[in-house]
């Protein structure tokens, strides 16, 4: 989108958009170069992907070519393509995402599924959702678990704002109370949970420099420091849980990849756990902890 289309007298269609920024996408190294163009000229014109195949001839102008532009080259600068649209799906659930919060990931909808697998669809229950961020794993459990009463906590007041705005535009407010504090910290002293669910902070602090530019410059450290060996909050969540569990109730949490044996020590070191599982990601890695108080 330098001019030289136009002097050469083609026409800036939708094909040639993408064609261009695709090309400049993979010289900036982004793997996910052509999916990026067409995301972010979808969302600058107002269409769905789809709009983009049908309408390959059609010559943007005005302020969605503007914004389209723009979004490009902030993109060149390694800014993820989900906190430029503001969006992103989640277990087929739209959400918003800003700075403020982790982009979620596909892996964290297998700790969804395995939380709706051990919740009961016609029973009431009360589930914790610990470092919600975005909302979405709090928001999938209550879409699903409609009798489920969920807390979600975070320690980060414009992570919560992002997370209640989320739950609003999805008619789940009612459904999910929202509390500010680390962990424990932030529930009410005397409630018990069914289950208590966490993606907390797992990556090692030494392995945040060698992250993915779009990780290691963008998104929250909060939401993902783990401490110099990445247990941090993995140990405090596996060594406080079992006090805020009823008898039979579930901790279930996002692990990093290498830490499974590390974490299934913890659970056996804290004695208050049984029936330590450990199911793997989409790529074979293990993944999704889950561990069941005694009852």
């Amino acid at each position: 989108m330098d001019g030289h289309a136009a002097q050469r007298g083609q026409a800036w269609t939708v094909q040639a958009l993408l064609q261009w920024t695709t090309r400049f996408f993979e010289t900036k190294g982004i793997e996910s170069a052509r999916l990026d163009s067409e995301l972010l000229l979808a969302h600058a014109l107002g269409w769905k992907r789809i709009d983009l195949y049908a309408h390959y001839d059609h010559v943007p102008s005005g302020e969605g070519l503007a914004r389209f532009r723009a979004m490009v080259k902030e993109r060149g600068r390694r800014v993820p393509t989900r906190y430029l649209t503001g969006t992103c799906e989640f277990y087929s659930i739209p959400l918003a995402v800003t700075p403020a919060v982790l982009i979620p990931r596909p892996e964290t909808e297998l700790l969804v599924e395995r939380a709706l697998a051990v919740l009961a669809k016609d029973a009431a229950a009360t589930v914790a959702d610990l470092g919600t961020g975005s909302g979405a794993i709090a928001i999938a459990v209550a879409a699903h678990r409609p009798l489920a009463r969920v807390v979600a906590t975070d320690a980060s007041a414009e992570a919560l704002a992002v997370a209640r705005a989320n739950a609003e535009r999805h008619g789940l407010a009612g459904a999910i109370e929202f509390r500010l504090g680390e962990w424990f910290a932030a529930l009410a002293p005397g409630t018990l949970f069914d289950a208590v669910l966490s993606n907390p902070p797992y990556v090692a602090a030494g392995d945040l420099a060698a992250a993915m530019p779009e990780v290691r410059d963008h998104e929250p450290r909060l939401a993902l420091d783990g401490g110099a060996d990445g247990l941090d909050a993995l140990r405090a969540i596996v060594a406080g849980a079992a006090a805020w569990l009823r008898p039979g109730g579930w901790l279930v949490v996002e692990i990093g990849a290498g830490q499974a044996q590390s974490v299934a020590r913890l659970a056996a070191d804290a004695g208050l756990y049984e029936a330590v599982q450990v199911a793997p990601d989409y790529a074979g890695i293990p993944r999704i902890a889950s561990m069941r108080k005694p009852g």
